[in-house]
């Protein structure tokens, strides 16, 4: 029997329709009924591909005893963080206030009246193990304290309202300086030690630490840190580990380990659209390593492959677990991806196996639970007999028809992947759902490639999905975030306008720089994020305290905060894209009341990059191009000069009216160097502009 969720077009919602538990949708009639009833509220909020949240819902949320429990003395909620990452951030916050970190699955026990929280964890296990309590355990001690702990209950929801409501209003009254050069040496010293390589912990790709840490490498700041040989490595972990996919491409979300060896092997479209960006990017510096390259090359055949829906955009995610046969009980992690020695000698011929040993970490006991994760020894090229050893490796994947694969169809649940007629294994469940956010990542990625290494493919296929977007996502004049097989739903938020608006300008870039707009132009991309940005600006801009709110005004009626994302996680914050774009804008358009909001923005959040620069580093990179930014207005030869070189605060726009005997003008803040007459000349100026600190 189904519950609530089994009609909800959200993938982690329907698995976990077949729960025993009451699970209700976030919703007003969920609320209005807990509130009515007084029933504390239990909201388990997490993710399609998160691993524990999966091992959760097999465990404590289909046992039947806690099932009874749950329906008689809460009100259940299910939330899917990538719908509504504005409810996710609020109580992740909470979370983060009460025991000093955070994760998913993220469950959380609210008072119906005010839907402040009182209580939060993680995971909970059925039955105590971990050091964790069981949760039928937690649930009754939580149901006691709600009935006989009145007063203190209202004193602890107050501590966190309190805490909640300073978190999201920050305190503007600052006395630095919006001119003080030293804040962004901060942020660049903090950054850079942040991405240093440790030797304990989990591995994460943190590419918006690693972006303003590359920027911040022009500035020669003296350091105990060396700063380009910090980015270069974090290229190289990234292109060599375990946490890139080396036979079928894409990176997956993290590894376990400081080595980069062993993956959590889900493959989160944000992640790779970061990491494309950031290859090409750190190849554009003179770090031009192979792997780099062949990384991003096998990233898009994997993204056209796998993640790219027939209408053009992108899916989101792919699961860490998958099924070994169609009779298993339950998927195991990892198994689409690793190998077994016994299966390489069966695969390969000795001379190949013996070359992948050289270039590869293969043993016999292997690395993870007796199989193999492919990591690569070096950066260099590889040898044409490794290729075809990593090709045969490829069709053991995915079947005999590997060879002419352009196309390989999502499995979108469990029942479809172990029914399905796959020639090599059975493979893990794809989240098809189209994030706008997610999906502008990817354009990014694809658009500043295709700048770095002229390969028209990158740019074909970020044209494709900008134009979905486009054409699907703009409802009424609204931008909405998502899209479920062709259907656009849930406003958007200040991640997708942002990011977004950054892609249109990346690709606006691009697009100059092809000299071909049959299909799309750079007059249009720029039309469009002017038109998005006025969006963004009426529904999201924070009149009193600068910045943009999380959520739109006209859609956060149920939220206890309006929050304004600055802190960068996984994905960079919405406020940092958002202010850089709005100073891109400015030297794209000559408008200055973009240049005003993007002054306000870092007025809004100055304080806090004073005092936690390692919260923010993209609010860092935008400081970067409100004090650095520059125009070069030149014809299209010279746009191809230099656009390919790393210039991270340059815009490039084509000009016809430039004075005589000049190729074009280097524009800082709001002047003009003296005309170039060569390309040295502009070059010296390019050089000395981006570097005005």
């Amino acid at each position: 029997m189904t519950n609530r969720l089994s009609q909800s077009q959200s993938l982690y919602l329907r698995k976990h329709a077949e729960n025993p538990i009451d699970w209700w949708p976030w919703c007003d009639e969920a609320l209005n009924k807990a509130k009515s009833q007084d029933l504390p509220i239990f909201v388990s909020i997490g993710y399609s591909s998160c691993h524990w949240c999966t091992v959760m819902e097999n465990e404590a949320f289909s046992d039947i005893a806690i099932a009874q429990y749950m329906n008689a003395n809460f009100l259940p909620i299910k939330v899917d963080r990538e719908e509504r990452p504005d409810i996710d951030s609020i109580y992740m916050q909470s979370l983060q206030m009460m025991a000093g970190q955070g994760g998913w699955p993220l469950n959380v026990f609210l008072s119906p009246e005010d839907l402040v929280p009182f209580y939060a964890g993680t995971y909970f296990p059925l039955s105590p193990k971990y050091g964790r309590p069981g949760f039928l355990q937690v649930l009754q001690a939580l149901r006691k304290y709600y009935d006989t702990e009145k007063e203190d209950l209202q004193k602890r929801k107050a501590t966190i309202l309190e805490s909640l409501v300073t978190f999201s209003s920050l305190d503007i009254n600052n006395n630095t300086s919006i001119t003080e050069g030293k804040l962004l040496r901060q942020g660049w010293e903090t950054t850079i030690g942040i991405i240093t390589p440790n030797q304990h912990g989990n591995s994460f790709p943190m590419i918006p630490y690693a972006n303003m840490a590359l920027a911040g490498m022009r500035f020669a700041f003296e350091s105990r840190y060396d700063g380009k040989e910090i980015c270069a490595q974090r290229g190289l972990d990234l292109a060599l580990g375990g946490i890139f996919d080396h036979v079928g491409g894409g990176f997956h979300r993290y590894t376990v380990d400081h080595t980069w060896t062993v993956p959590h092997f889900e493959k989160m479209l944000y992640d790779n659209g970061q990491i494309v960006e950031y290859l090409a990017n750190l190849w554009s510096t003179g770090v031009e390593e192979p792997a780099f390259a062949r990384a991003i090359a096998t990233t898009v055949q994997w993204l056209k492959r796998e993640m790219t829906a027939p209408q053009g955009y992108f899916y989101a995610a792919q699961d860490a677990d998958s099924f070994t046969n169609a009779d298993a009980t339950e998927p195991e992690e990892g198994a689409f991806y690793v190998w077994d020695y016994g299966e390489l000698e069966q695969l390969l011929t000795e001379e190949q196996l013996t070359e992948l040993q050289q270039e590869f970490t293969i043993t016999v006991s292997g690395n993870f639970e007796g199989n193999n994760v492919l990591q690569r020894r070096n950066s260099n090229q590889l040898s044409a007999n490794v290729e075809a050893a990593l090709s045969k490796l490829f069709s053991a994947r995915y079947g005999n028809i590997a060879e002419n694969l352009t196309t390989f169809p999502p499995a979108t649940n469990n029942q479809e992947a172990k029914q399905g007629n796959w020639q090599g294994r059975i493979p893990a469940v794809t989240d098809t759902k189209m994030i706008v956010a997610w999906n502008s990542l990817m354009i990014s990625g694809l658009a500043r490639a295709y700048v770095v290494f002229s390969e028209p493919e990158y740019l074909e296929i970020a044209i494709q999905a900008t134009e979905f977007i486009l054409k699907h996502q703009i409802v009424a004049g609204r931008l909405h975030r998502l899209n479920y097989g062709g259907q656009p739903a849930i406003l958007a938020q200040s991640e997708d306008y942002a990011l977004l608006i950054k892609a249109l300008l990346d690709l606006h870039q691009a697009l100059l720089a092809s000299g071909d707009e049959s299909r799309l132009s750079a007059a249009y991309c720029l039309e469009k994020a002017i038109a998005i940005q006025t969006e963004f600006n009426q529904y999201l801009w924070n009149e009193q305290l600068g910045g943009y709110n999380n959520t739109a005004n006209d859609a956060s009626q149920d939220l206890i905060v309006r929050e304004r994302s600055y802190i960068d996680n996984a994905t960079p914050s919405a406020n940092g894209i958002a202010i850089a774009n709005l100073v891109r804008l400015a030297l794209l358009t000559d408008d200055l009341s973009y240049l005003d909001l993007a002054e306000q923005g870092i007025k809004a959040f100055t304080k806090v990059m004073s005092s936690s620069p390692q919260a923010c580093p993209s609010l860092f990179t935008a400081w970067d191009w409100y004090r650095h930014s520059t125009l070069v207005r030149t014809t299209n030869e010279n746009i191809n000069t230099f656009i390919s070189h790393y210039l991270p605060t340059t815009v490039f726009v084509l000009a016809s009216d430039l004075p005589t005997d000049s190729i074009g003008l280097v524009c800082q803040s709001l002047q003009c160097l003296a005309p170039a007459e060569n390309t040295e000349m502009m070059w010296e100026q390019l050089q000395q502009s981006q570097r005005r600190e």
